[in-house]
């Protein structure tokens, strides 16, 4: 190994043992254990799901701010938005604010869940000034269409009498005049990214409500109403602002926030791991290495299928860079990765162990498993 090898660490988090950043730290610390000449560039990832805020407030020095909002299910709960280092983009994930993990599962339904908070998230990054958004848009408790985030950013929909409707998807059939009049002006100087990696129209048989409202709590009644109430919702916004976004593939995301952040806020949706490759600047630092680690808690069968791992990779082969990857668990299908760019995958696991054991010693075990893998290079 030459005197000025350079390793780029790529990893996502380990969900529930550590940050993509700590991961990071402890990969660094197992390489200098082995070789302290080596220099290590953190570039802590993410896919645009959850952590995706946290890893690229990381990955460019910025600051994550807290914030009290409206929660699902109108009560007050707190959620966390970042500014990037460069202080012109803001960062936010709806889940922080309109999360599912926010409503326990005995008392979850989609007709009064709303996306408010995500809307005050939003009107915080504006008050930063900047001049960028980007939002994740997975994990919802949500089925309103968005409808929330447009009221918390001073946007009204009115109902045939002209009263203001009411919070949730329940609420989206009474929609007649969508009125934009005090809606912040802000917004029309600043460009809107929106993670997500999902493809589901607004509505119908792979729509928002039929294939994610079981799990935000609707019966099948329930699924009926909201999916008719959508599809209502979009015809109002067809004719009133002239934007169709009824069949608009991940207009169903987040039970139609994509289709909301598209029609108000000209929000343009993209995969969520390439936003993360693009603002981490992850390009750039892998042409200056030598090598690309990556990992995350789980490789398996899904990672082909556009996870952090092999969105890493597939940066690290165009230019010819080995990719090693860690992973808390290895799991079935794996050889796909092989073909597309991950060299070689080490589980950091040390024995069986209880759950709750193995999330505690992530850190201490990636760090082991990583002075192993430099002391192996080194007799090569």
């Amino acid at each position: 190994m030459k005197k000025d090898f350079v390793i780029v660490l790529a990893p996502d988090s380990f969900k529930e043992s550590m940050t993509a950043k700590e991961a990071c730290e402890a990969m660094e610390k197992g390489i200098k254990k082995a070789s302290s000449s080596i220099t290590c560039i953190h570039v802590p990832m993410a896919d645009g799901g959850e952590g995706t805020m946290q890893s690229l407030v990381d990955a460019t020095e910025g600051k994550v701010y807290s914030l009290k909002v409206v929660g699902p299910l109108g009560n007050e709960v707190e959620a966390k938005y970042g500014i990037l280092g460069d202080g012109e983009t803001g960062i936010l994930e709806m889940a922080s604010a309109s999360g599912i993990h926010l409503v326990p599962p005995e008392i979850r339904n989609p007709l009064i869940t709303t996306t408010y908070g995500t809307g005050q998230l939003i009107k915080a990054c504006l008050d930063h000034g900047v001049k960028k958004l980007l939002i994740g848009i997975g994990g919802s408790a949500t089925n309103d269409g968005g409808v929330g985030v447009v009221q918390a950013l001073g946007g009204m929909l009115l109902d045939k009498e002209g009263k203001e409707i009411g919070f949730g998807g329940g609420e989206l059939g009474k929609v007649a005049k969508i009125d934009l009049s005090s809606f912040d002006a802000r917004l029309k100087e600043v460009s809107i990214e929106v993670a997500c990696d999902v493809t589901n129209p607004l509505c119908g048989e792979k729509g928002a409500s039929r294939v994610f409202g079981p799990q935000k709590g609707a019966t099948p009644e329930m699924v009926e109403a909201l999916d008719n109430n959508l599809s209502h919702y979009a015809s109002v916004i067809k004719e009133q602002l002239g934007k169709d976004v009824l069949e608009t593939p991940g207009a169903g995301a987040a039970g139609g926030l994509g289709a909301g952040l598209m029609a108000f806020l000209n929000g343009t949706l993209k995969k969520g791991i390439d936003m993360v490759i693009e603002y981490s600047k992850l390009e750039e630092k892998v042409q200056a290495a030598d090598m690309v680690w990556t990992g995350e808690g789980s490789i398996d069968f899904q990672t082909q299928y556009g996870k952090t791992p092999l969105g890493v990779a597939i940066v690290a082969k165009k230019y010819n860079k080995p990719v090693i990857a860690l992973a808390g668990r290895i799991g079935e299908g794996i050889e796909p990765v092989y073909e597309k760019g991950i060299d070689a995958i080490f589980g950091i696991m040390k024995g069986v162990s209880p759950i709750e054991e193995a999330l505690a010693k992530g850190p201490e075990n990636i760090e082991k498993t990583a002075e192993n893998i430099i002391r192996l290079i080194n007799i090569l």
